[in-house]
């Protein structure tokens, strides 16, 4: 078993620190964790990466939120396979963050109607309204919205935080879960 360097926060604050930068992401446009890359595998068997917006984060349950179209192909490949990789990167703390989770979709259902009643009041409404799905290609500028919304919630269920910080002085690495803290080799 890897022991922790010295001068290493506690095991406990270590967890809720990287949570806390989480939750952090989720409501401050500007930190760099908003905007994770998630990967995803095709029928084909090919991964898939894409960057998606942190909406929401949920410390109780372990649980990450985001946004998409319900007819992007990333719907399409959670539903056959519901489990992801997402990677966060923050220069400014020099942390990255490799997350492994398993996903659940929702397309209908109070969360959707809470999350669409918000979206619905600001310019990204326009996002989920569009008559052709993401990545179709454009045939006329002309892409009239759709009176029903194509929104749907990923919800995250992590099950493992892979943390490397990076530093002059040494790397360092943690598996992070709720019962246990393991170092190990950058």
């Amino acid at each position: 078993m890897s022991m922790a360097p010295r001068d290493t926060p506690p095991d406990e604050d270590l967890y809720r620190g990287v949570w806390k930068e989480l939750q952090r992401a989720a409501h401050d446009r500007h930190h760099e964790w908003r905007t994770p890359v998630m990967s995803t595998v095709n029928a084909q068997g090919v991964p898939q990466a894409r960057t998606v917006v942190l909406r929401e984060v949920n410390t109780v349950t372990n649980e990450l939120t985001f946004y998409t179209d319900s007819r992007s192909p990333k719907v399409a490949e959670l539903q056959a396979a519901p489990r992801t990789a997402l990677v966060f990167w923050s220069k400014r703390l020099s942390w990255q963050l490799r997350v492994c989770a398993r996903v659940r979709v929702d397309t209908t259902g109070p969360l959707l109607d809470a999350a669409w009643l918000r979206v619905s009041q600001s310019p990204a409404a326009a996002d989920y309204l569009s008559a052709t799905a993401p990545g179709s290609p454009l045939r006329q500028p002309n892409n009239a919205p759709n009176p029903q919304h194509h929104m749907a919630i990923l919800i995250a269920q992590v099950d493992v935080l892979d943390w490397l910080e990076l530093a002059r002085t040494g790397h360092r690495r943690a598996l992070l879960t709720p019962d246990c803290v393991q170092w190990c080799v950058p």
